[in-house]
């Protein structure tokens, strides 16, 4: 499978992802608003979430995927089977404890990420009862995260996509279904969303199972105390376990990151951790389609190519990359900071859903728009320096980006209250990919191709058409005001992102970028 096959189909499954997750937030946004008890709700689930970039797509991913990639890459694929059976069995027990930790831990952590809730008594308690009720949902990510690892190293990249999805579905049937169900016996309807992420997650181990099983790949976990020490105790789990030190502390930085902002959006007006929330879904577009969707095919190949000592495959594949991030997510930025309103209008304007909350959304939005290009480059940058087993050097850069971002957010939220937050983070993410461009350059692990000057003008030029574009429509139509006739404003949206990327890849064209050439790298 060629990469940007690969790619593609991660971009594909991932955009299905994305569109059922707007579904999902569209459902309800209408029907619970932006409020104490939807703040309650997005607190008690980014603290599980939390906790899942450690154990899961984090930490765990960015040391296992590498040294399985060089375990088969060096050793075939029986022993590399055992290195999954130790390391899934260690796994299995660490967030056992860690579960039961945080059921019991509950009324900390909620304090700890948003104290405001206080405000409001009631959200408060609500944010942790549903945080105990999700905690449990780590250990089913955790394990699918294992899973993905197994198959993207396999090639097998059109399962660990498409789960994601199956977590949004259960969601949608909560909001839909169980909502109005739990109104009807007089209990709060926003606990139903509790029902789904559980449903979800489960959903989406089950969905790997089979697939793993096909492969001879199902991991055997060890339920004994002996197993657990044979396995702590196996070289592979050891490597894992000290690739896996240093980048938790780089996950713990941006989860760092994440609670000080919670924090403070919880001391702000109520609603402003929706507001963040909401606009996060919109920003997820571009960065779960073209970032994350890169790094995961980008992980074991580069990984492959260190194991074979090939710099020059190791190179090429960052250069290409880096020039798709350019050319989609300088675009996407634009989209963002030019064409906000429009898009926040359409996709969440209904039921409970104020004209304060497009408007409060909608500025968090364009603070995403700032450090888009930033936040995506770092989905391929970083695992530049993970698949050659440095987890350090992004540790030290995310703790320096860290202080940066603080200080950033003291100067700015006295001014621009909640949107000070998404910008202090997409200014963060700026200064973190240049960062890490500039580390892989000296080093020489990345020699860009020629070219990159011309390609850079070509981008800017195009990117420079679509602004224009784009501020005309968002101007020239009052998209509050379409309220009452949604079908004609979401037409009208679908009419203007279409025409927006024929303005933006024909201005391309006639640039002379040769897009099909650019591609099949």
């Amino acid at each position: 499978m060629s990469l940007f096959k690969a790619a593609s189909t991660v971009s594909l499954f991932t955009l299905a992802s994305r569109i059922t997750g707007l579904v999902r937030e569209l459902l309800m946004a209408s029907a619970f608003g932006a409020s104490a008890m939807t703040d309650a709700f997005n607190v008690a689930f980014r603290i599980p979430n939390l906790f899942r970039r450690f154990f899961a797509e984090g930490a765990f991913s960015q040391a296992f995927i590498p040294a399985l990639a060089a375990s088969k890459e060096q050793h075939g694929e029986d022993a590399t089977r055992l290195v999954i059976n130790r390391v899934a069995t260690v796994l299995a027990w660490a967030l056992v404890l860690t579960c039961v930790a945080g059921v019991l831990g509950a009324p900390w952590m909620v304090w700890g990420m948003a104290s405001g809730l206080q405000q409001d008594p009631q959200g408060y308690d609500a944010a942790v009862f549903m945080t105990r009720w999700m905690f449990p949902y780590i250990g089913f990510m955790s394990m699918v995260a294992l899973s993905a690892g197994v198959l993207n190293t396999w090639k097998r990249f059109a399962v660990p996509a498409a789960t994601p999805v199956l977590l949004n579905l259960s969601m949608i049937l909560a909001a839909w279904q169980g909502a109005p169900w739990l109104a009807r016996m007089s209990i709060e309807p926003i606990f139903a969303m509790v029902g789904g992420v559980m449903l979800g997650g489960l959903l989406q181990l089950l969905l790997q199972v089979p697939v793993l099983a096909r492969l001879g790949l199902l991991p055997r976990i060890g339920l004994s105390w002996r197993s657990l020490r044979q396995a702590w105790a196996d070289p592979a789990t050891q490597q894992v376990v000290g690739l896996m030190l240093p980048a938790l502390l780089g996950v713990g930085v941006a989860q760092i990151s994440m609670m000080i902002n919670t924090q403070i959006a919880s001391h702000l007006a109520p609603g402003s951790v929706s507001w963040i929330t909401y606009a996060d879904r919109l920003m997820e577009f571009p960065t779960a389609m073209l970032g994350v969707a890169l790094g995961v095919v980008l992980m074991p190949q580069l990984a492959a190519a260190r194991s074979k000592q090939d710099t020059q495959a190791y190179s090429d594949l960052l250069d290409w990359g880096l020039r798709l991030v350019v050319l989609m997510s300088v675009p996407s930025a634009v989209a963002l900071l030019t064409f906000a309103k429009p898009l926040v209008a359409t996709l969440y304007h209904y039921g409970q859903f104020s004209e304060r909350d497009v408007l409060q959304t909608t500025t968090a939005l364009m603070g995403w728009g700032v450090g888009l290009v930033g936040v995506v480059a770092i989905k391929v940058l970083a695992p530049g320096y993970f698949a050659n087993q440095d987890t350090r050097t992004p540790v030290r850069i995310a703790l320096a980006v860290l202080l940066i971002t603080q200080v950033l957010n003291y100067l700015l939220v006295p001014y621009f209250q909640h949107a000070a937050l998404t910008l202090s983070i997409g200014l963060g993410a700026l200064i973190n990919a240049t960062w890490l461009l500039i580390g892989l350059v000296r080093r020489g692990s990345y020699r860009p191709l020629p070219g990159w000057g011309l390609f850079l003008l070509q981008v800017v030029a195009g990117s420079a058409m679509l602004a224009i574009f784009l501020m005309w429509a968002a101007n020239e139509f009052g998209w509050v005001a379409l309220r009452e006739q949604p079908w004609r404003r979401i037409g009208l949206l679908a009419a203007l992102l279409l025409g927006s990327v024929l303005i933006y890849f024909g201005a391309l064209w006639a640039a002379g970028v040769k897009l099909l050439q650019l591609l099949r790298r």
